[in-house]
């Protein structure tokens, strides 16, 4: 069984929101929502303006739904929109620095430390600005890739290579110090 935004989403289901029954919208809800707040959450890091996402992104799909051609699956689109809902947020607020922001998410999860003594990946992410939170996310978790993190923010490719490297690098440093201390 699918989990997130690889769940499918029955046919008749999206006919059904495509004629505005909001029956059928409750129903993506059910199926999308959480999804749709974890990704938004892990992009903004606030519970707060990840359910403003997630409003946000259910309230334009009941107009949005109406376009979606299914060139590609349901959920892969609904995470476009979530995306960028989060992205567009990041920018209203003007959080993070265009100058800030593999190898240190990667031995996070491949970490075999005890319980005890693991990092907490979240509390690292929480450390970065939310920009470059929000690049190595959809960058390392979500699968993007540069050339789709440039069109999303609206920058050149080196843009995001740049703020991902400098957000691993001071990733690399928290974990560093965390275990010297």
């Amino acid at each position: 069984m699918s989990t997130g935004f690889a769940q499918t989403i029955d046919a008749a289901i999206l006919a059904r929101a495509r004629r505005g029954d909001m029956v059928a919208f409750a129903e993506i809800y059910t199926v999308y929502g959480r999804p749709c707040y974890t990704l938004a959450l892990r992009l903004l890091g606030s519970t707060s303006a990840a359910e403003d996402v997630v409003q946000d992104v259910f309230l334009k799909l009941m107009d949005a739904v109406r376009g979606f051609r299914g060139d590609a699956p349901f959920g892969a689109w609904l995470k476009r929109m979530t995306a960028n809902a989060a992205i567009d947020q990041l920018r209203k607020a003007g959080r993070g620095s265009a100058e800030e922001g593999e190898a240190a998410l990667d031995a996070l999860a491949a970490s075999e430390t005890a319980p005890a003594t693991a990092i907490d990946a979240w509390s690292l992410l929480q450390r970065l600005p939310a920009q470059a939170r929000a690049i190595v996310v959809l960058h390392q978790f979500e699968g993007y890739s540069h050339k789709e993190l440039a069109a999303l923010f609206g920058q050149t490719e080196s843009y995001s290579k740049s703020i991902l490297s400098r957000a691993l690098q001071r990733l690399q440093k928290s974990v560093r110090d965390d275990s010297t201390s």
